[in-house]
């Protein structure tokens, strides 16, 4: 380690050490194991090409550096995810299958049932008015003006009851994690 980057046998040190819990950490945030196991692969293919510009000088300054690589891959995940699935959906196209029992391994793994479970109780414990809101913009993916008119209530309105809720859910999944 150190100013001349990581060589390709630090790197699969990382990955022996890392890998399960980032695609525990993946599937936990995408609630699905077969994009866990993308997100995986993908956040390890930029430690291995991106392995020379590490510039750390300790173990633990490789897996912040890691870590750091696998929540920019999880954003940008997110920001092309919508847009992609909606091009997918459209040509009808779906990414290779990953068996029944590898996908039940990796939620159990990263304890999906259990979080649904919080997440469907938390949501149940939720003013009808934050669930509503939560919907339209979280599920439906809807802008807050749009949320806002649905609801019959300011942009502010709705945007505190989107922010309210979010807050509960993330407590309850605090207990959980």
């Amino acid at each position: 380690m150190g100013v001349s980057g990581l060589d390709k046998a630090a790197v699969g040190e990382l990955y022996g050490e890392l890998s399960r819990r980032l695609l525990v950490y993946f599937a936990r945030r995408t609630c699905d194991g077969e994009v866990a196991l993308d997100l995986t692969a993908e956040t390890f293919a930029r430690v291995l090409a991106g392995r020379r510009r590490f510039r750390g000088d300790t173990h633990g300054e490789a897996v912040a550096w890691v870590w750091g690589i696998a929540r920019n891959v999880l954003g940008e995940y997110f920001e092309r995810g919508r847009v992609e699935r909606r091009a997918l959906r459209r040509l009808g196209l779906r990414a290779p299958a990953v068996t029944d029992d590898e996908l039940a391994r990796i939620e159990e793994l990263a304890g999906l049932g259990e979080l649904r479970g919080a997440v469907a109780a938390a949501l149940a414990e939720l003013h009808d008015d934050q669930r509503e809101a939560l919907r339209l913009r979280v599920v439906c993916e809807l802008e807050y003006a749009t949320v806002a008119q649905r609801l019959g209530v300011s942009e502010a309105t709705a945007r505190a009851r989107v922010s309210r809720g979010l807050r509960r859910l993330a407590g309850a999944l605090e207990v959980t994690t």
